[in-house]
């Protein structure tokens, strides 16, 4: 079977949509399918390795719903990509953000294309669903599948769109956490990743941070003194640089390549993940427990449902809150559960720090990537052998 996969993101720019894309891309090849990611790309030295790739042109960065989205939008580059596409010849198309700007509207409005499965990303609320809602309903309708990653995504694109959808889930590709060499580090370690804006909590962290380090020195047998990496970059990163300059405490790493990333997750002691709202699923959580790496989060819908009781929740926004999680996993006070830490380390329900992490392994498993090209097959499947008629197909959530 051959399906072209499109991604309205740059694939220049790290992104939660961007790595679901890739990530599917390699496990559908290494099923025996024939697979292209249709995507924008801005710098071609920048081409993932392993993965057919077709450019749908450079990006241009939009803002919306608090964050920067790197789309092409040039009519020129999305009638050159369609082209590319029917020339290519597959027998399924899917899009993901199916209505992201960009080619993803012109695969919407086109004819003549084969069956066309949308994945829903997004959650919370949307200015292009608003804006857009008298087009968008009406192009809904050309979606053969509609499966969202989330129970919030599928809510958000249901308020906008209507239709029934499919949740699925995002995949993690597990094979990838194997035998990965770790990031040396000099003491307690905590690691953060993601996009540099308000929504993502980074200002949050940093004055968590500076409040953890503030409360003097950590217990007896600590390695050295507690760092935090950041990753990646953004609208705030040069405020929050000046605000909280690179120190013993404080390292600014800018965007890790994909092999420093898996190095610096398997490396850190734990993940901070503050986001304020808006995440539809805490993909970055789950690649943390596959790490094998403590995770401690904001309480907001996405990250409960992703963490599975298997991180450290915090009120959103609340940097003291989250300075006493911090300091109480970095420190040894608290148990990774959570709970205070009891002699030898039993704390917590799951018998101290080593039961927590093969927990949390356990829980990102449930989520590999291989099974999720392994559902995505089956709704593939069965559009190619009923499409001649063209008719739309909507799943239930428990077939």
């Amino acid at each position: 079977m051959s399906v072209a996969l499109v991604c309205p993101y740059s694939l220049s720019r790290p992104g939660g949509v961007q790595g679901q894309v890739l990530g599917l891309a390699r496990s559908l090849t290494g099923r025996g399918h024939r697979v292209a990611v249709f995507a924008p790309v801005d710098r071609t030295a920048e081409v993932p390795d392993g993965v057919e790739l077709v450019s749908t042109g450079h990006s241009t960065s939009l803002r919306g719903n608090g964050s920067v989205a790197p789309v092409s939008v040039s009519p020129r580059a999305i009638r050159r990509a369609l082209a590319d596409l029917r020339a290519w010849g597959p027998d399924v198309v899917h899009v993901h953000e199916p209505f992201a700007p960009g080619l993803t509207y012109g695969l919407l409005a086109a004819r003549g294309l084969p069956p066309i499965v949308g994945t829903f990303h997004r959650s919370g609320g949307s200015v292009l669903y608003t804006l857009l809602r008298p087009v968008a309903r009406p192009l809904a309708g050309r979606l053969a599948v509609r499966c969202a990653v989330s129970d919030a995504a599928a809510a958000t694109a249901q308020a906008a769109l209507g239709g029934t959808y499919d949740v699925l889930y995002n995949g993690i590709e597990i094979d990838r956490f194997t035998g990965v060499d770790p990031w040396p580090t000099t003491g307690p370690t905590s690691l953060f990743l993601g996009r540099h804006e308000e929504r993502k909590g980074l200002a949050i962290l940093l004055e968590a941070w500076r409040l953890l380090v503030d409360a003097g020195p950590l217990r007896a047998g600590s390695d050295g003194p507690p760092v935090l990496w950041v990753a990646g970059d953004g609208p705030e990163t040069e405020a929050l640089r000046r605000r909280y300059p690179e120190s013993a405490s404080v390292r600014w790493l800018g965007v890790l390549s994909e092999e420093e990333k898996l190095r610096r997750l398997v490396g850190a002691d734990l993940l901070a993940a503050p986001a304020l709202g808006g995440e539809s699923f805490g993909m970055v959580l789950l690649e943390a427990m596959a790490a094998r790496t403590v995770v401690v989060a904001s309480d907001i819908d996405g990250y409960r449902d992703a963490a599975g009781g298997r991180a450290v929740l915090v009120p959103p926004g609340e940097a003291r809150a989250l300075a006493v999680a911090l300091r109480g996993i970095v420190d040894g006070v608290l148990a990774p559960s959570g709970h205070e830490a009891g002699a030898g380390d039993a704390g917590g329900p799951l018998g101290g720090r080593h039961g927590w992490l093969e927990a949390g392994a356990a829980r990102a498993a449930q989520w590999s990537m291989a099974s999720l090209a392994e559902r995505y097959e089956e709704r593939y499947r069965a559009l190619v052998v009923g499409s001649g008629a063209g008719a739309a197909v909507h799943c239930s959530d428990d077939d």
